[in-house]
């Protein structure tokens, strides 16, 4: 049956397509509206959201070591390292304006591998401080607290004999309110243990919220490995909260996220940096590798220490180096020269003995350690090192209760000397700990 108009006339078939053009212009007309509509309002989102990260990174954003970003530098084509530093402070009631850096990893980009790597280097190895000449030697946390991020930077460029030039800091709080806002993290836990009244429970995946992964994350005394074994839960908190920060769901609390980082991060990267390697280097973040620099325990006038050997330092510098493009340097600096003063004293790595170790004058010659002039100031940079660090303070075993308010060493207690002994045979062409525990 034919339609009729308003005064009863049949529709013709050229008024039925004229009406059925109309129509579906509306209809186009209407969705075209809607999209635009959907358009602005993304639009102002994305411009929202873009105000809001600037505005995020400039207030993390450290002038003081601000450097000068060579053209090209972030061009999605060249590697590059940033210095991940963690402070022990903002959580677990540690309010220190400048606490000490119990994590610390070196950060290699690779566009080429589309990947990443962490290396970590332990917190009490011996370490030249570059830049305070009263301090001397010390363990290498105490870098940032004695002359925050520009001496943390140079000192671990000294070390490994590596261009530091990008730093980025984070403090414990800011972890725990992270993890939150990105919903939490999941992790397989290599061994069994209570930390904070968090359990875990050997090779069971388990989600964390930003208080279990804070514990997850800094446990060491139930850890056979120690110190090395809680730097490769360190690793993988970092990894799997990378994974879930460059996902799409990460953009429904991206103000929450980014206020957070303002508050809770430090470096020197500026916003223009952050934005090109987000965008020519965001496929780097699906993979990771990750290593650390191997030490052997000793004690310098009662001080637990990390002692790196020359063969070592070399070894995570050449890996740095070639990560980054660049020629394989020998390392020669303050610490390969006390490893060699102390081995012609009779120090030996390897021995499975937690020995003593000398921190000799600057100057001061194998000769004259032959000869028994042993010129030295151990003791003073001992001294140093406890005002500047709690972890000199000797692990006691007086109380049934656990003080964890230190970075506190196993000296004087032979039950956790014979249970977790810090001295490990290591065998520098494998990875020792890459395996289960």
């Amino acid at each position: 049956m034919k339609k009729e108009d308003k005064l009863g006339i049949p529709e013709t078939r050229q008024d039925a397509r004229k009406r059925k053009q109309k129509q579906i212009r509306n209809w186009i007309i209407g969705i075209l509206a809607v999209v635009c509509a959907i358009a602005a309002g993304v639009g102002l989102y994305a411009a929202h959201l873009y105000k809001t990260a600037e505005q995020a990174a400039n207030k993390a954003y450290d002038s003081e070591n601000a450097v000068k970003t060579t053209y090209g530098e972030f061009n999605g084509k060249k590697p590059f390292a940033v210095m991940l530093l963690g402070t022990d402070t903002g959580a677990l009631d540690r309010t220190e304006k400048r606490g000490n850096t119990d994590t610390i990893i070196v950060v290699v980009v690779n566009p080429k591998k589309k990947n990443y790597t962490m290396i970590s280097i332990p917190r009490d190895t011996m370490a030249d401080m570059v830049g305070d000449d009263s301090n001397d030697v010390q363990k290498i946390n105490a870098a940032y607290s004695i002359g925050g991020a520009k001496m943390a930077m140079k000192t671990v460029s000294n070390l490994l004999n590596i261009p530091v030039k990008y730093y980025a800091l984070v403090n414990m709080g800011g972890l725990m309110k992270l993890v939150d806002y990105v919903g939490g993290i999941y992790v397989t836990p290599p061994l069994t243990f209570t930390y904070s009244g968090f359990p875990f429970k050997k090779r069971v995946r388990q989600h964390l919220n930003g208080k279990a992964a804070l514990a997850y994350s800094r446990m060491r005394y139930d850890d056979p490995q120690g110190d090395y074994g809680r730097q490769k839960r360190q690793r993988e908190v970092i990894t799997k909260l990378v994974q879930k920060l460059a996902t799409a769901d990460s953009l429904m609390n991206f103000s929450k996220i980014a206020n957070n980082l303002s508050s809770n991060v430090k470096t020197n990267l500026s916003f223009q940096a952050l934005k090109s390697i987000l965008a020519n280097y965001s496929d780097c973040t699906s993979s990771s590798d990750s290593d650390y620099l191997h030490g052997y325990s000793a004690y310098v006038n009662d001080a637990a220490y990390q002692i790196a050997p020359t063969s070592e330092l070399q070894r995570i510098s050449n890996k740095i180096r070639k990560l980054l493009g660049l020629k394989i340097a020998t390392v020669s600096n303050r610490e390969t020269e006390l490893n060699t003063l102390n081995e012609t004293a009779g120090f030996k790595f390897g021995s499975g003995e937690t020995q003593n170790y000398t921190i000799y004058d600057p100057g001061t010659t194998a000769d004259s350690v032959k000869s028994g002039k042993k010129s030295s100031k151990s003791s003073s940079s001992s001294k140093s090192s406890s005002q500047a660090s709690s972890s000199t303070t000797a692990y006691s075993t007086s109380s049934s209760s656990t003080d964890y308010s230190g970075n506190t060493a196993y000296s004087g207690s032979t039950n956790y000397d014979t249970t977790y002994s810090y001295s490990y045979n290591y065998d520098y062409n494998t990875n020792p700990f890459s395996g289960d525990y």
